[in-house]
């Protein structure tokens, strides 16, 4: 009697499917959104920080969910072996186990707008979760359209980060919104990155991603800029008097964007060897953020 040896692998790809590190995308515009808060306030609520970051990665972990759930119904995640819906051939489950995702990420952000008296919050949370369920869900599917990285960009730049700041002051802030833009940027690199390895997957589903439209050679060039971008912005904001001298921290994520751009410029058109980029653009994201709040906090301090 023999045993077959699928564990590992199975075990590989429901890591996949759940993807922990991509849950620093929900994490990173609260970190900074509130670090700008502290920076100006020198406070900062640390019941409300708390709950938004868990009710943070609830609502993305219903995304993530939702649009495995969507789709399938397209047939795009046909060859997509860490498919939630793949691995557990059970789609009426995962679609509710979305939604009960999003109601407790909800129910967090309606506990910090009783904790505030003030039910703004749950309206700008609200058309994050628009624009996300427009990424994927029918009938929009605006993602199918190219416009996912643009969605992105809103849902984790001005709208993720006013916010954060929002949930800490009640007020707005033009240097909450200055960084929103540098968050935006680097969150939306994820989404392009994803599209790298995928193309043939995308044009026979008759999805029409950036990297299908421009052409992978294309493609890496874009993204060299958008990553090069973060950076004079944030120099740019820094003399501008916008954010304090220690925000250039920030600048100690250059070597992950380098690694990134060499990556993807040298295996743009090799589907199994640029399927990683998403993860160091991951790695981009997490560092120039998390430096970038902690520059705001030393600010304070």
């Amino acid at each position: 009697m023999t045993t077959k040896q699928v564990y590992p692998f199975e075990s590989k790809l429901w890591m996949a499917a759940i993807k922990p590190p991509m849950y620093s995308v929900a994490i990173m515009p609260i970190w900074v959104g509130t670090s700008v808060a502290f920076a100006e306030n020198k406070f900062v609520n640390v019941g409300i920080f708390s709950t938004f970051i868990a009710a943070a990665i609830l609502i993305l972990a219903w995304e993530n969910i939702s649009n495995d759930v969507f789709d399938s119904e397209t047939g795009i995640d046909v060859n997509k072996h860490h498919s939630l819906v793949n691995l557990t051939g059970k789609k009426n489950l995962i679609f509710w186990l979305g939604n009960l995702c999003l109601m407790a990420g909800l129910s967090g952000i309606l506990a910090i707008a009783i904790w505030q008296q003030d039910p703004t919050i749950i309206g700008i949370i609200l058309l994050c979760c628009a624009l996300g369920y427009m990424y994927q869900g029918p009938p929009f599917r605006l993602g199918y359209q190219g416009l996912g990285e643009i969605l992105c960009f809103f849902a984790f730049g001005p709208l993720g980060i006013t916010a954060a700041y929002y949930s800490q002051t009640k007020t707005w802030s033009n240097t909450s919104l200055a960084a929103s833009v540098i968050v935006g940027i680097v969150t939306s690199l994820i989404l392009f990155c994803s599209h790298f390895h995928q193309v043939k997957d995308d044009i026979a589903a008759g999805k029409r991603s950036p990297i299908v439209r421009l052409g992978t050679a294309t493609g890496a060039k874009v993204l060299t800029w958008l990553t090069a971008s973060i950076y004079p912005l944030t120099l740019l904001f820094v003399l501008l008097g916008i954010f304090p001298l220690w925000t250039l921290l920030s600048c100690l994520s250059l070597p992950y964007a380098f690694k990134l751009c060499r990556h993807v410029q040298q295996n743009h058109n090799q589907p199994e060897k640029v399927s990683n980029c998403k993860f160091i653009a991951v790695a981009v994201h997490f560092w120039s953020c998390l430096l970038l709040g902690v520059g705001f906090a030393i600010a304070a301090l």
